[in-house]
């Protein structure tokens, strides 16, 4: 099967940035740059993947409580989280479903002398190059995913 994509309205804000992709005759992904939110064909309630996400130890609990169902197709839409190794990273932080915002964090290079510091979370004898660095965090409003994304520098220019 040959991957089929395209840019649809964002159905969570309307936005004209909504990236879908049928990857199997069967599943289809969606990741708004209009909102920040993705989801797949397979993530409606009562179906097996969908619980399994939502049990997820790694789903926290504002991912949850920012789910979104389209009422049209039933779909469950949740924060992106973007994370580029050398970039840095972009996720939905905040105490709760009406208090929050994008967090965007730079990446920096980690020093060929300093890298003894930072094992590879899963390359036992390997280190990492780049860290995210927490000094650098920006709040962006929840309507500012893509301005998120450009202050890390994941945009193409």
């Amino acid at each position: 099967m040959e991957i089929v994509d395209e840019i649809i309205p964002c159905p969570k804000s309307g936005g004209a940035i909504c990236y879908k992709v049928q990857v199997t005759p069967d599943i289809t992904n969606y990741l708004s740059l209009s909102c920040g939110f993705f989801t797949n064909s397979l993530m409606k309630e009562g179906t097996d993947f969908y619980e399994e996400q939502m049990e997820s130890a790694l789903l926290s609990t504002l991912h949850k409580d920012l789910a979104w169902t389209d009422p049209e197709t039933g779909l469950v839409w949740l924060p992106h989280t973007v994370n580029e190794e050398t970039k840095g990273m972009v996720f939905a932080m905040g105490s709760n479903a009406q208090d929050w915002g994008w967090a965007a964090v730079k990446a920096i290079h980690i020093p060929e002398e300093e890298r003894k510091n930072h094992p590879h979370p899963s390359k036992k004898g390997e280190f990492l190059e780049w860290k995210t660095d927490m000094n650098t965090i920006q709040m962006f409003h929840e309507n500012d995913f893509v301005a998120a994304l450009d202050y890390i520098g994941a945009l193409a220019e």
